[in-house]
């Protein structure tokens, strides 16, 4: 599964990542859905790379996240902060984390 949380807000986003962010159902800044792995969801989020962190977890977080209640699941932020929020991973927060999105939600549960 794709673990995907949203870390900008909207403000001077393009209409359509706005749309592609409220398909997602990532509404609010920390919050956190899981989508499972196929084409369609990983063209949308390349789509919206420049405002969410994503990537694929563990069986081990997504029971605790499953805890929380149902998605989106609202989260804390980060133990430590996010690092830089406009660059890229792995030097910023933001786009495709891979296995390591665990690392990230962990702090933030």
């Amino acid at each position: 599964m794709f673990a995907v949380i949203r870390i900008r807000g909207t403000m001077g986003v393009r209409s359509a990542v706005a749309q592609a962010l409220k398909q997602l159902k990532l509404t609010r800044v920390n919050h956190c859905v899981l989508l499972p792995e196929n084409d369609q969801n990983k063209k949308l989020l390349v789509f919206v790379k420049d405002i969410v962190a994503w990537g694929k977890t563990s069986e081990e977080v997504v029971a605790a996240l499953q805890k929380k209640g149902k998605a989106p699941y609202r989260l804390h932020p980060p133990i430590k902060g996010y690092g830089d929020i406009k660059i890229p991973y792995p030097r910023g927060s933001l786009g495709n984390h891979g296995d390591k999105i665990d690392e990230l939600l962990k702090r933030m549960i």
